[in-house]
C-alpha cells in the first residue's frame, strides 16, 4: 500500500461503506415473490398467445373425458367427450347437455392413457360450471368449468422411491 498518501485509505473505506451489505445468506429477490400453484409443466407449444388475461396458462389439448355427475345426480350420458382446453384451474369441454353456470359437476380427465392401463393417470375433480354458450357443432354446447378440489388416480403403484416413507 502506497504510504504517501494517508487519505487515500480512507477513500477507499467510503466508497465501500457507501454501498449496501448484502448477506451471502440472503435469499434473491426473484425467490421471495409469490409463486403461482397450478401444472408445474405445461407444454410451451399449445399455450395460447401472450396477450391472454387469465390467471393460468390454459393449454389447448384434446384429452377424454367425462362428466360423472351433475348436482349430485349420477350422469348416464355414454357420449364421449374430450378437452378443448385445459389448465390448472379448469377446463372446456364441449357437450351435448347444457348445464347451467353454478351447478357442481364432477369430471374425470384421463391425463397419460398407457396400453392395458399400466402408468394410466386419471385426473378426479369436483368442479362448478362458470360459462354455457351455444357451440358451433349442432346440438352441443361449450362449458367452461372451474376445478374446486382436484385428486390424481394411477393405474399402478408408484416405484417406492417416490412414495412418502
Amino acid at each position: 500500500m502506497d504510504q504517501s498518501n494517508p487519505n487515500r485509505g480512507d477513500a477507499a473505506i467510503k466508497e465501500f461503506s457507501a454501498r449496501p451489505a448484502v448477506s451471502i445468506g440472503d435469499p434473491p429477490s426473484w425467490t421471495t415473490r409469490a409463486k403461482p400453484k397450478g401444472m408445474a409443466r405445461v407444454p410451451t407449444h399449445a399455450v395460447r398467445a401472450p396477450e391472454e388475461r387469465r390467471g393460468y396458462a390454459r393449454a389447448k389439448l384434446s384429452l377424454p373425458m367425462r362428466v360423472k355427475r351433475v348436482a349430485g345426480q349420477r350422469e348416464r350420458s355414454a357420449e364421449p367427450l374430450r378437452t378443448a382446453n385445459i389448465s390448472s384451474s379448469g377446463v372446456l369441454f364441449l357437450c351435448p347437455n347444457r348445464i347451467e353456470p353454478g351447478t357442481p359437476i364432477e369430471i374425470e380427465v384421463c391425463l397419460v392413457d398407457r396400453p392395458f392401463g399400466r402408468g394410466t393417470v386419471r385426473m378426479r375433480t369436483e368442479a362448478h360450471i362458470v360459462r354455457a354458450e351455444p357451440s358451433s357443432r349442432p346440438g352441443w354446447h361449450s362449458l367452461a368449468a372451474a376445478f374446486d378440489d382436484i385428486t390424481f388416480h394411477r393405474e399402478e403403484p408408484l416405484p417406492s422411491r417416490f412414495q412418502r416413507h
